[in-house]
């Protein structure tokens, strides 16, 4: 319901009916019935499936409530013709031209409230705890301590011992970007799906890791002019629990019975720490950061300059393999290794699936 909702071939209104059987059906679902006497009432797994079924709910009465609002707003407004050269539009456009998008502001819901009679106080500074207020009392000198005091220093040198060059810009936000996914997403990863049967496979960590990549390289490049606030951006991505990895798979993060609420909160901690330290110490003092942690940690990952080799090393293994049961877009190898070398999720998962059986890729 909520992937059609999404989908602009489907008409506004029939979004509108497809809710309300779904909602008729959703109401008829039957109460949880009695477990046996052999099973503790209060046991997590009855309650599960329950659970789930209204959190999506709640994910497509957001979707459809989306949609149907800006269906409304651009129904409302005048076609604009004048606009078609401008927007390149087809030929016989009406000069409606629909938007998905509208940002008004974080003050404009205070006044349009107003406008209908509903006066709302807008927020102000709330008043400190006790606790908060007895740390606000600490000296001026403790106060100001940076969160990772030296930073900048200790990073260099660790980037210098494993040769690469603290002053190569680009490289250094690549490297620091494989660190943020490394300590951000893909340890806390691996302690929430160990204790999980299901698990996604190798394959769909890497292509999902790969595309986390890239959107942590692109949310570091727009905090250098936009500050550390950009960096949300990968947040929502690396935490959403309902979106479908790259690579072609299924997987959501929801699907995983582990401790999904503390890897959640982990991304949230670790990219806290990196905004703190771009904040007090400087956009690249971040960088460093977390490039030193991934010189460490993953210095064969997607990314890095050691990544060359990894590949390489994978192609000759593959050369030799008998790949007759392997996917078709296996099947030219030097496809193959330019998918790996440039972007390896557009192998697909099952691919990446099918090569990490057999060779470890970073």
């Amino acid at each position: 319901m909520a992937e059609l909702a999404q989908d602009d071939d489907v008409e506004a209104l029939r979004i509108a009916w497809l809710l309300i059987s779904l909602e008729s059906a959703y109401t008829w679902v039957p109460e949880m019935p009695e477990p046996p006497a052999s099973v503790d009432r209060e046991d997590p797994g009855l309650k599960d499936g329950a659970f789930r079924l209204d959190l999506a709910m709640m994910t497509a009465r957001e979707a459809v409530a989306e949609r149907l609002a800006y269906h409304v707003l651009n129904e409302a407004q005048p076609a604009e013709p004048e606009m078609c050269a401008e927007f390149e539009c087809p030929e016989g456009c009406t000069g409606r031209h629909d938007s998905s998008h509208i940002d008004c502001g974080p003050d404009a819901v205070f006044d349009d409230l107003t406008e209908h009679g509903i006066a709302v106080e807008r927020p102000g500074p709330t008043p400190l705890s006790p606790r908060v207020e007895a740390l606000s009392e600490k000296s001026a000198i403790e106060a100001k301590r940076p969160a990772l005091p030296d930073v900048e220093e200790y990073a260099s040198a660790v980037l210098a011992r494993f040769g690469l060059d603290p002053g190569d810009t680009e490289e250094l936000v690549n490297v620091a970007a494989v660190g943020l996914v490394a300590d951000t997403w893909r340890d806390g990863l691996l302690d929430c799906v160990d204790v999980a049967d299901d698990r996604p496979s190798q394959g769909e960590v890497l292509a999902q890791s790969v595309d986390l990549h890239r959107r942590a390289r692109a949310a570091l490049m727009a905090a250098r002019n936009l500050g550390p606030e950009a960096l949300l951006a990968f947040v929502a991505v690396a935490s959403d629990l309902d979106l479908p990895w790259a690579g072609g798979s299924c997987f959501r993060l929801g699907m995983v019975s582990g401790p999904v609420a503390e890897f959640v909160q982990n991304i949230d901690d670790q990219v806290w720490l990196t905004a703190e330290v771009m904040r007090e110490q400087g956009w690249r003092a971040a960088l460093l950061h977390r490039a030193a942690s991934a010189v460490c940690k993953a210095p064969t990952h997607f990314g890095m300059p050691g990544w060359t080799e990894t590949v390489a090393s994978a192609m000759e293994c593959l050369a030799v393999l008998d790949r007759s049961s392997a996917p078709d877009t296996l099947e030219d190898l030097a496809a193959v290794e330019a998918a790996l070398l440039e972007s390896p999720d557009r192998l697909g998962a099952d691919a990446l699936d099918w090569i990490s059986y057999r060779f470890r890729l970073g």
